[in-house]
Formats: C-alpha cells, structure tokens, sequence
C-alpha cells in the first residue's frame, strides 16, 4: 500500500513537467516580454522615427570586430580623405588573393546584386524587369557598364555598397566588409569582361 502512494505521489509530482501535454493556457508574469514583435533586415516599424528596422551604430562606440583602419573601413584615404583608387592590399590577401576575392564576389554578387543590377552587369536584373514592366522607371537599376561608373574609384564604389544610394539599399548590416570588397572585386572583372575594345587598348601596359 505504502508502496502505491508513492508511486501515485511521484505521478503526481512529475505530471507538471515540461514536456507533458497540457489543456491550460502558459501563466506569463509580463506578457510583453512572452511576445514580442520580430522584424526582417530592412523592414519598417513604427518604433523609431526614421521607421528603420536596422538601427545605425550609436555613435562613439567600438565594436571588437570594427575594422579600425579607415580606408579599409570606408574607402576614403586616412590623411587625403578623397576615394581610395584601388581595394586595399590586405584586404585582397585576406580574402586570399585577387582570383579567390573575385571568386566570392561573384557568390555574393549573384546573392545580393544581381537580382536588380543583373548577372552580367547589364541593369536588367529581375526586380529592374519588373520595375519596368509597371512603369516604374526611376526603380531600375543602373547598367554597371556605364563610362561613369567603370571610372569611379574602387573606394566609392565599396562605399557605395556600404550606404546605399538613392533606391538602393546599405548592405552594411548583411554583407560583411570582406565581402564587400570581394563583390568590388567582381564588378572591376564584370566590367572588364565586356569593355568596349577601345577602353581595352587604353589599359595596356606600355612595352
């Protein structure tokens, strides 16, 4: 006998346990913070003012994994303060040379770019069809074959990547630096790739 209310004490003790089914609703001291509002990357809440679900860094403050070089950083010169011409030395060793950093440029390209921009630079990426397709000519993105973009320098075009401009979205939050620099890497080799034979003949290295 004793040894049965033991048994029924312990069925009784173990029948709360987390696993075991339950008719009852959960009891939540602060209900707030049982359920909570989840935002995606780039989409608009109500919270703060500017809407951005992405918050901007607090300013002054460092993280252990901010690049402290500056050029690197943001692609301007530390002392000129002007658009660094070329992706930085180190950051091409760091992502293993020039053919391993165009490699993952174009892997990150084809994720984040291509859809507006297209597959082979041309401007005629999926989202840019459609934009067009609805009348919305100001949303389609533009060729990367241009005169004025295959001139600009590597430092402006990083940056450009980094903050965005005008339709187009900062990647600073879901591309790491890295490969933000890869992805220039790429485009230099996109842009290559279809250069008119002319712009070719004034690359050429004098004999």
């Amino acid at each position: 006998m004793r040894a049965l209310l033991v048994m029924v004490a312990l069925a009784s003790l173990t029948g709360g346990c987390i696993g075991t089914e339950s008719t009852e609703p959960p009891i939540v001291g602060i209900r707030n913070m049982y359920n909570q509002p989840r935002y995606d990357t780039q989409e608009r809440q109500p919270f703060f003012a500017d809407q951005r679900s992405m918050r901007p860094q607090v300013e002054g403050t460092v993280s252990r994994e901010m690049v402290m070089a500056i050029d690197a950083a943001t692609g301007l010169g530390a002392q000129s303060k002007e658009w660094i011409a070329v992706v930085p030395q180190r950051i091409t060793k760091e992502l293993g040379g020039v053919e391993a950093a165009v490699a993952r440029g174009r892997d990150r390209y084809n994720i984040y770019c291509a859809a507006c921009h297209g597959v082979s630079g041309d401007g005629k990426g999926m989202i840019s069809r459609r934009a067009l397709a609805l009348g919305a000519s100001g949303l389609v993105a533009p060729t990367l074959h241009d005169d004025r973009l295959r001139h600009i320098p590597d430092g402006q075009l990083f940056a450009t990547i980094t903050n965005g401009v005008r339709n187009m979205p900062s990647y600073a939050h879901n591309v790491p630096l890295e490969d933000r620099w890869a992805i220039v890497h790429y485009v230099r080799a996109l842009q290559l790739s279809q250069a008119p034979v002319a712009a070719l003949e004034n690359t050429e290295q004098p004999k």
